[in-house]
Order: structure tokens, then sequence, then C-alpha cells
């Protein structure tokens, strides 16, 4: 029940960019065909990634939008973010940029949004406040890499440990955790009237 059936347009071609240049932290597949499921149920969202990587994630993100969509993806890393400009920048949905994912957050943290993507340690262990104030009611909210992963630095168990703790502690959100893929924690923002 886990084979995926059709990969975005431009999928392949960054996959193999991607191990070219031996990228190992990009979103693992069935991590990123969920992203386009949940971007599917968004029309005519705001989206917003925070760590694009080299567009992997991002490909499958904007496979799932609609024509009315728009989605701003950030990375500080000008090697990645060129593979996903390469393969991605064609398309006017999408708006790459190059910069701190914290100075972004700060200048822009009154930007609302139907669905962040939280693939970096700023909208993940960094700044997660202030990210999940830039939800509207009804956004979800993604994050990934919850389940051990070999290239986990030393003590990040503890910090994930943590950052689990705190967003189930919201009374804001509705979670749901996924011992799957590589461990999925979905967040969807209650509405002020609940």
């Amino acid at each position: 029940m886990t084979t995926i059936e059709q990969y975005p347009k431009a999928y392949k071609q960054i996959d193999q960019s991607t191990v070219e240049l031996g990228f190992t932290m990009a979103s693992d597949v069935l991590t990123c065909s969920l992203l386009r499921t949940l971007a599917s149920t968004k029309p005519s969202g705001r989206f917003l990634e925070l760590g694009t990587g080299t567009g992997l994630s991002t490909s499958w993100i904007l496979d799932g939008m609609d024509s009315g969509s728009t989605l701003i993806s950030i990375d500080n890393d000008h090697s990645l973010l060129s593979i996903a400009e390469n393969y991605l920048g064609a398309d006017k949905r999408l708006s790459l940029v190059h910069t701190d994912g914290g100075d972004w957050i700060a200048a822009n943290k009154d930007l609302k949004f139907d669905y962040i993507f939280a693939d970096t340690w700023h909208g993940k262990y960094l700044l997660l406040e202030e990210t999940l104030s830039m939800l509207k009611d009804g956004a979800v909210y993604i994050i990934d890499d919850m389940l051990p992963q070999p290239n986990w630095p030393d003590g990040h168990e503890e910090k994930v440990s943590t950052l689990t703790k705190e967003i189930e502690q919201r009374t804001d959100l509705t979670i749901t955790k996924q011992n799957w893929a590589t461990g999925i924690i979905i967040a969807a923002k209650k509405s002020n009237n609940n």
C-alpha cells in the first residue's frame, strides 16, 4: 500500500541532481506524497515551506496546489536552492527566497497561511510560536523526521521529544502523530469559535 503511482513532473530530475550534489536531508517520498494530498485540500491557498532544500518536497506541494494557490519556499543554502530554481522556477505560483529562515519569519510574522510545511530548524525547533501564529483558522502545519533518523546529531532525540510535548500541550491545535514514513505530525489550527 505504499506504492507511489504518479510523481510530479520535475521530481526525477530534482532527485538526480540531489543525489549528484550529495544532499541527504531531503524529505522522503512517502512524506512528499502526503504533502501533495494535503495541498489539494487548500484551494486558492497560501502555502509556506520552511526549508526548500533542492525542491523535492516543493515539487510535490506544487503538484497538489491548484492554479489559484501560491507557495513561498525559503532556504539559506544557495547551492540547494539553485536546483529548485532550475527545475521549478518557471512556476508562477512559486516564490523561492534565499534567506535565513529566522530573519524571514521575523520580517513576515504578520502574514497568514493555509498550509505550512516546516522542514528546517526555524519554524520547528526555533521560532515555533511565531510560526504557528502565522496559521489561519483551519490551516495545517506539517513537520516530519520525528522518528529517529540515521543523520540525527547527538542530543537531537531530546529536541524532538521536547517539540512533540510542546505541540501536544497546545489548546489551539488539533494534532495527529503518525508513526509512518519518517514520523510526521500534522496539526490543524482550531477556529476561534471552538
